[in-house]
């Protein structure tokens, strides 16, 4: 398993001309409604932000998340069809009739060992060991099932055509759960696809680093380390020599690119025992799909020569892989200009002093690297936004790459938007127990509230004027620039399977 599998996911379902469907007589969109609307129900969603944040289930295990948000939309009269994907803990819930068909992203795995008390500046695990929900991914799926909920109640009360889909998304933490949707055709029927993400600071669009997770799995021979070393062949020293070879490695690569990994699997506790196992996975970034799989042989042929040296055999095998988010500047445009009606959200006393806690312990890195995009795009007064403890500016689409994301296998194969919005104080990596700290804060309940709203508007405006689109599906197929779609994925690699 370590060649590209190539697929043109173009032609993965039939698509019209044109998308027909818009809100009935062409009418604007009554926005008081449609907050109203909102902020009627917008407890329920915290509530169930917070159950989720308690669940802190892991990738592929996301049973009691998934069961509560299936449940609740079950209720609100959405129908659900549930192991989409040939996945468990992946659904569907569908609500309204006709094109356009707007689908929203949601998400709800957590991380591992990031158990953590809530609203405390220490860390403080709930749980040694245990999972926390260190990228805000309780928030994430919970504001785009409320900003299904709210454009589902309001085209009852302005009947039109168009549909909206949540899908219940399962691992994107390390499981690239969408791309194995994207493979089954999840998503087929959609015209456009949402999502959103939180942060500690608020922006309209950003990229991402296509990304590929690979597992190498050494195999030796046993000896007694003592006695007659001679006989073993070191397992462990071949992932030694393929780590030490990579490291030489990132000298020759492209400057954006990045390689990291972890030794899972040391072959054993015992140093007079010559190791007959070992493993280590390696995560591989570029900025696009094609520089990965480059880049990824690269790394199989330092991992085979490890195997060569060390007289071992190595077992090569690609688990996951995620596209870079193929950005979309017709929905980035729409989503940016509802963003400007929503942010910056104004803040209470007591919420600037409970973020300031957090800042005051947080990482200085996270608000330079704000205040380097600001500057980038505002001049030196740019910065001037990310200096207090809560991030106060909305920024534009910007054409950044930074982590990675199963959203980008979508943006591929359906146009997309992506924005992040602020739920954390500014000094709050992701992935860290800080976040997870402030995760059932009021910030953090309102961030995500607030990108429910962005969502709500954008997708109503889709609905309302149908040639958006249009001009959305133009847009993904002059970004392309005649390249295709790529999975690094191996047909035969299911879900969950690692």
């Amino acid at each position: 398993g370590g060649t590209c599998v190539e697929k043109n996911i173009a032609a993965q379902g039939s698509r019209r001309d044109h998308p027909g469907g818009g809100i009935k007589g062409g009418e604007r969109m009554d926005f008081e409604l449609l907050d109203s609307l909102i902020q009627s129900k917008k407890e329920q969603f915290w509530e169930m932000s917070d159950q989720i944040w308690g669940f802190a289930e892991m990738r592929f295990k996301e049973d009691q998340s998934s069961r509560l948000q299936m449940e609740f939309l079950r209720n609100e009269g959405f129908t659900v069809e549930e192991g989409i994907g040939d996945i468990p803990t992946a659904f569907s819930a569908r609500a309204g009739s006709g094109r356009p068909v707007i689908g929203l992203l949601g998400e709800y795995d957590a991380l591992p060992k990031l158990s953590q008390e809530a609203d405390v500046t220490v860390k403080k695990p709930l749980a040694e060991g245990a999972p926390g929900h260190g990228c805000g991914h309780h928030l994430l799926g919970t504001g785009c099932l409320e900003a299904a909920v709210a454009v589902k109640d309001y085209l009852l009360e302005h009947p039109g055509q168009g549909t909206i889909v949540y899908f219940g998304c399962p691992a994107e933490e390390g499981g690239a759960g969408k791309a194995f949707m994207v493979r089954e055709g999840c998503f087929k029927d959609c015209d456009i696809c949402l999502a959103w993400h939180p942060y500690s600071a608020t922006f309209a669009s950003v990229s991402s680093l296509a990304n590929a997770r690979i597992i190498y799995r050494f195999t030796g021979k046993s000896a007694h380390a003592a006695t007659s070393p001679y006989l073993g062949r070191s397992a462990l020293d071949a992932v030694e020599l393929m780590n030490v070879g990579c490291n030489y490695m990132r000298e020759h690569m492209i400057p954006d690119a990045r390689v990291h990994y972890a030794v899972t699997d040391t072959g054993g506790d015992a140093p007079n025992v010559v190791q007959a196992h070992a493993e280590v996975i390696y995560s591989v970034r570029a900025p696009r799909v094609d520089q990965v799989c480059e880049l990824a042989e690269r790394v199989h042929n330092i991992a085979r020569g490890a195997a060569l040296m060390t007289e071992t055999k190595v077992e090569i095998q690609v688990v996951s892989a995620y596209a870079d988010v193929l950005q979309n500047k017709v929905l980035d445009n729409l989503v940016y200009g509802h963003m400007k009606e929503i942010f910056p959200l104004d803040y209470s006393h007591e919420e600037l002093d409970y973020a300031e806690k957090f800042h005051a312990v947080g990482d200085p890195g996270d608000w330079t690297l704000y205040q380097t995009m600001a500057a980038k795009i505002m001049g030196e007064n740019g910065k001037a936004f990310f200096r207090g403890a809560m991030a106060d500016v909305c920024v534009p689409p910007l054409p950044l790459k930074q982590g990675s994301t199963d959203v980008g296998d979508v943006s591929w194969n359906v146009p997309s938007a992506w924005f992040g919005s602020a739920c954390f104080a500014l000094g709050t990596p992701a992935h860290s127990w800080l976040a997870v700290a402030q995760g059932k804060s009021s910030i953090a309940h309102r961030g995500m509230t607030g990108a429910a709203s962005v969502l709500a508007r954008t997708a109503l405006e889709l609905m309302e004027r149908p040639e958006l689109v249009e001009a959305a599906w133009e847009e993904m197929k002059e970004a392309k620039k005649n390249c295709e779609y790529r999975c690094l994925i191996p047909e035969d690699v299911r879900a969950g399977s690692f």
